[in-house]
């Protein structure tokens, strides 16, 4: 066997990025000094992907709380609304939160149960099992929430979330009223103007309560759409994806990613004379066993990124090969049978036995997990990650 290592993937180390700064060059000239000092090849259709953080910071893109707030009552002029299914977070939603309530006279909250949309955990399903609680249909109230299952901390914050939002509400001097449930049009028995604060289900959240007679119904997505003053924006995604910079200020989900990319690739073939596939990354999407979240808070894992990496892995399963059309073979009849098989295998494998247990998800959704991973979102300093060798196979030498 020629080779030894299949796909290896690395994060680099990066300058601290500002407002303003060509991220595009700097990112090209990162990955080529790192190459040259650790005597690693660039080869045609290596991966380098860098997280969506520093792309938004070199564009600028933030919005105040005050901008939100502006926003919010520009859509809610009666200076009320209910707020429906935010998720849990310091970092995601507080600072959202903090200018819908701004913005605001009047707020009804409705938080899911026992878990909000990405999996932080309010209380767990044993819990609502043990009250007799069904919490498809029933609605409670804040009092009967704590009557149920008194004040609870999330697993990793040692938050209760509860208490925390109306704390936000309050310093902005919003009213507020909590109520849980797990049907969107629940809301519309407290207000008729809606807020949707879900990520992934939004849609499903806006068609229901339109359906329902909701006089007014956004979504996060309809936030912060276009600029206000000089402040930063989303066409797309408008506050969704968004994180905290500072207690004032929220950075946005970054703007004309796919541009980006493309450019990057260019610089990057100008200096190594390599054609690199690009992309830019945000959250993965992973379960974590204990905590019980699924990691996926943005909108999407890759906002932007290069023609090549379009489209889903085409993969045989060496085990299923293994233990059935070869369970005779052994040792280098083995290998040189699997080998011939994957150097025929069909071009659409979909739908194929040989395939079962393979990983149906796209290249960008398993690309941007993996960067994610390695780059992790503390003190590591690595906002680039080169991937190499992900588009070979075992018959490759």
């Amino acid at each position: 066997m020629s080779r030894y290592f299949g796909t290896v993937a690395r994060g680099l180390r990066a300058p601290i990025i500002r407002s303003g700064d060509d991220l595009a060059r700097i990112a090209a000239d990162t990955l080529i000094e790192a190459v040259t000092a650790e005597q690693i090849t660039l080869r045609d259709n290596d991966i380098f992907t860098i997280t969506e953080s520093v792309v938004a910071r070199a564009q600028g893109n933030y919005v105040s709380v005050d901008d939100v707030a502006a926003d919010i009552r520009d859509k809610f002029p009666g200076g009320e609304a209910g707020v429906i299914f935010p998720i849990l977070s310091r970092n995601r939603f507080a600072i959202v939160f903090s200018g819908v309530t701004r913005g605001l006279n009047k707020v009804w909250l409705m938080l899911s149960y026992p878990a909000d949309e990405v999996g932080n955990h309010l209380i767990s399903i044993d819990d609502v099992d043990a009250a007799g609680i069904d919490p498809c249909r029933d609605v409670l109230s804040e009092a009967r929430y704590r009557e149920l299952f008194g004040y609870r901390t999330h697993t990793f914050t040692a938050i209760d979330y509860v208490e925390y939002y109306k704390q936000i509400a309050a310093a902005n001097g919003c009213e507020i009223e909590i109520v849980f449930a797990n049907d969107a049009r629940r809301i519309l028995q407290f207000t008729p103007h809606v807020l949707c604060a879900d990520i992934h289900s939004r849609a499903r959240s806006k068609r229901l309560l339109a359906a329902a007679g909701a006089k007014s119904v956004y979504a996060l997505d309809d936030v912060m759409r276009a600029p206000r003053g000089g402040s930063g924006y989303n066409a797309d995604y408008g506050l969704l994806g968004s994180n905290k910079s500072d207690e004032q200020t929220l950075k946005l989900f970054p703007r004309d990613c796919a541009e980006f990319a493309e450019r990057l690739q260019k610089l990057i073939y100008e200096k190594s004379g390599v054609t690199l596939q690009v992309m830019v990354y945000g959250d993965g999407a992973f379960k974590d066993p204990v905590g019980k979240i699924w990691e996926l808070a943005d909108p999407v894992v890759s906002p932007g990124y290069t023609p090549g990496l379009e489209g889903q892995p085409n993969e045989l399963k060496l085990k299923y090969l293994a233990d059935n059309k070869f369970a005779g073979l052994r040792g280098e009849e083995l290998r040189q049978a699997i080998k011939r098989e994957i150097e025929h295998k069909d071009a659409d494998l979909t739908g194929k036995m040989e395939t079962q247990g393979t990983t149906p998800r796209r290249l960008t959704d398993l690309l941007g997990s993996l960067s994610d991973l390695i780059s992790g979102s503390g003190d590591k300093g690595t906002p680039m990650i080169l991937i190499q060798g992900y588009f070979d196979n075992y018959a490759d030498e």
